[in-house]
């Protein structure tokens, strides 16, 4: 489903992803682990031709990652996105339709099947400025499924979430797992990729640690944040 080969993208006298590659499979839920400045959020705007890499080649089901085609199958929610408080959760989703040139009948579908799928029926009329954190990314996350993807890229998509928060967007995910969309998941949240995630890749300072399956990566009752410790310390 995604292929990097050797991907390098420089700002200037700044290395910010160096030389990386790895590839995830259809079907796979994957996480892209670092800390802060590792080149996480970087990787995933080349992949999503928001950036130009230095070097190398992306795809996406064998389509470069340049070309409009591949994100036709795609579904984003970004680090902190935003939607206007004065927008009620329904008007967000039929933007999002229109965004995509769907049809008015098929985006009212869309978004009823959506708005069942994230829990909020009900609050689907309500002002966004009303919401909880939680119940924004739960929008955010619909707005990503709008059009069908087979893929979903999301960028820390339990950022600033409380726990009960967090736990509602884990079995978000995990119904999305099950129903086997493949999963691109950028996160600092070890205890839930854990949870969740099928394969995980960790970089610092731009390089590739390590990419396996969690439980190759996770060996002898070990947590995953102490191998991702034990990593970035070198």
């Amino acid at each position: 489903m995604i292929e990097l080969k050797n991907v390098t993208k420089r700002y200037g006298s700044l290395t910010a992803v160096d030389d990386v590659s790895f590839s995830v499979k259809t079907g796979e839920c994957f996480a892209l682990l670092g800390p802060n400045g590792a080149g996480k959020t970087t990787i995933v705007k080349v992949l999503l031709d928001f950036i130009r890499p230095s070097s190398g080649v992306l795809s996406i089901s064998g389509i470069p990652s340049t070309h409009a085609e591949c994100r036709q199958s795609i579904g984003y929610l970004a680090e902190n996105h935003h939607i206007p408080p004065s927008l009620s959760g329904w008007e967000y989703l039929m933007r999002s339709a229109e965004l995509l040139e769907i049809n008015r009948s098929e985006a009212i579908d869309q978004c009823n099947r959506i708005v069942e799928l994230i829990g909020m029926q009900g609050r689907e009329n309500t002002k966004v400025g009303t919401y909880s954190k939680g119940m924004v990314q739960r929008f955010g996350l619909g707005a990503a499924l709008m059009g069908d993807p087979k893929l979903l890229i999301l960028d820390e998509p339990t950022s600033g979430l409380d726990p009960i928060g967090i736990r509602e967007i884990r079995r978000l995910l995990e119904s999305f797992k099950d129903q086997g969309m493949t999963i691109f998941l950028n996160s600092h949240m070890l205890s839930e990729v854990e949870k969740i995630c099928d394969t995980a890749a960790i970089i610092n300072r731009g390089k590739l640690l390590v990419k396996d399956s969690i439980s190759a990566i996770v060996k002898d009752g070990e947590a995953l944040e102490d191998v991702f410790v034990r990593l970035v310390k070198g």
